[in-house]
């Protein structure tokens, strides 16, 4: 089927089954399927439709966007940079006088400072930055969700790993990847609350799925957000 709304079409499958309400799926490549009640009328499909129109329009470009690949980044003025799970602007400062190299956010911008304007120098002061944020914004949401637990971790590090978005060993030593500081709040907070249900159930196991579900009822949907987000997570 195919519907026009707000000046954008989108066509979608249409399938009525045994069910108590309307939902609607998009698939990795964009497609859009809503599953309806039996003998719901067509009116009142298009009418939830309309109402998760800007949700669905986004989600199909993200879709559009991961299909497309990991584009390279360049250190250039007003290159965007995600953090906390939004886009912003990168403003590079050439100083020569400063006594590092930094990064700091504000105005909606990343404002970088560099003695030598060179690509390398403006990446690592990224980094630095992501590395710094990750840090606080780790430990803040381990203090946020730390009653729910008997134990605490005995070490909290940041690491760049390429497989992990965090780890939790049999001594109850934690570490994040940096690029979390690029992902929104909740998500943060979701991969914290997976590392720290670790300390009670080390394995994937009935037992640690439900302590994850008792302290975040909606953690898939961060992790989908992980899923569709991570190739654009790059420095």
């Amino acid at each position: 089927m195919i519907h026009t709304f707000l000046e954008e079409t989108i066509s979608f499958e249409l399938i009525h089954k045994k069910r108590k309400s309307i939902s609607i799926k998009i698939d990795s490549y964009g497609n859009v399927e809503v599953q309806a009640p039996k003998g719901t009328p067509e009116p009142t499909v298009l009418q939830f439709l309309e109402q998760k129109w800007e949700w669905i329009l986004q989600k199909k470009k993200d879709m559009k966007d991961r299909l497309d690949g990991k584009q390279e980044k360049v250190y250039e003025q007003g290159e965007g940079f995600l953090y906390l799970g939004k886009t912003y602007p990168i403003q590079i400062i050439h100083d020569p006088t400063i006594a590092q190299d930094n990064a700091v956010f504000k105005d909606d911008q990343l404002h970088i400072s560099v003695k030598q304007l060179e690509d390398e120098k403006i990446k690592q002061a990224l980094k630095r930055f992501y590395y710094q944020q990750c840090k606080l914004l780790v430990e803040k949401s381990i203090r946020k969700y730390q009653s729910n637990f008997k134990t605490k971790p005995r070490s909290i590090r940041i690491t760049d790993s390429k497989t992990n978005w965090g780890t939790c060993d049999a001594k109850q030593q934690l570490t994040f990847n940096w690029k979390l500081a690029m992902a929104p709040l909740d998500v943060i907070d979701y991969v914290v609350v997976h590392e720290m249900c670790h300390m009670v159930h080390l394995n994937h196991d009935r037992s640690f799925w439900r302590l994850v579900g008792k302290i975040m009822p909606d953690y898939e949907q961060k992790e989908h957000w992980l899923a569709l987000s991570s190739w654009k997570m790059v420095v």
